[in-house]
């Protein structure tokens, strides 16, 4: 019995597994905010590199380039895509490019049904690719949209804005074309 009692006494002033026991209280939720971290950081860069794609390659129709090089719709995305560094999955980019009337008469519709309320199985496209890069100085929107896939999904911590456990980025511009003939 006296040497049960010894046992129980060293292992309660025992401080070998401390720092462990610690590191796994500790150790959890420190990755968990660091992953948070670098998920919202990414999340962000892919953001600003399509907008900036965006921004780069509207550039092309307001000065008529896509115009004269008779430019599609797979050509366009095609030069955004060459903006995007191959961050991006460009079989997933939507891209719209169509002709207002005017600078107060732009609208937009949400590119997925239902918008951000959608369910996981009603969460389709809405945005019907076309290219309409209209003619010198007309006024153009060019939209474009990616479901950019969420990789932690941690409660509290989740950065989906989509059912589908993607987040939807877009980018948009409108701009009036240049007087070119």
């Amino acid at each position: 019995m006296a040497a049960a009692k010894d046992r129980w006494r060293r292992f309660g002033t025992d401080r070998s597994g401390a720092t462990m026991i610690e590191f796994a209280l500790l150790g959890i939720p420190f990755f968990a905010i660091v992953a948070a971290i670098l998920e919202t950081s990414m999340i962000f860069f892919a953001s600003q590199v399509l907008d900036s794609a965006v921004h780069d390659s509207a550039r092309l129709i307001r000065t008529g380039q896509a115009q004269s090089a008779r430019l599609d719709t797979a050509g366009y995305k095609r030069a955004i895509c060459g903006g995007l560094y191959r961050l991006f999955d460009c079989n997933g980019l939507r891209v719209k490019v169509s002709v207002v009337g005017d600078f107060s008469s732009v609208s937009r519709v949400a590119p997925v049904a239902g918008g951000e309320d959608c369910t996981e199985d009603d969460c389709e496209w809405t945005v019907v690719e076309d290219f309409q890069p209209g003619a010198g100085s007309e006024v153009v929107m060019v939209e474009a949209y990616y479901r950019w896939p969420i990789l932690i999904n941690l409660p509290g911590l989740n950065l989906m804005n989509l059912p589908d456990g993607t987040r939807l980025l877009g980018a948009v511009r409108v701009f009036q074309n240049e007087p070119f003939s």
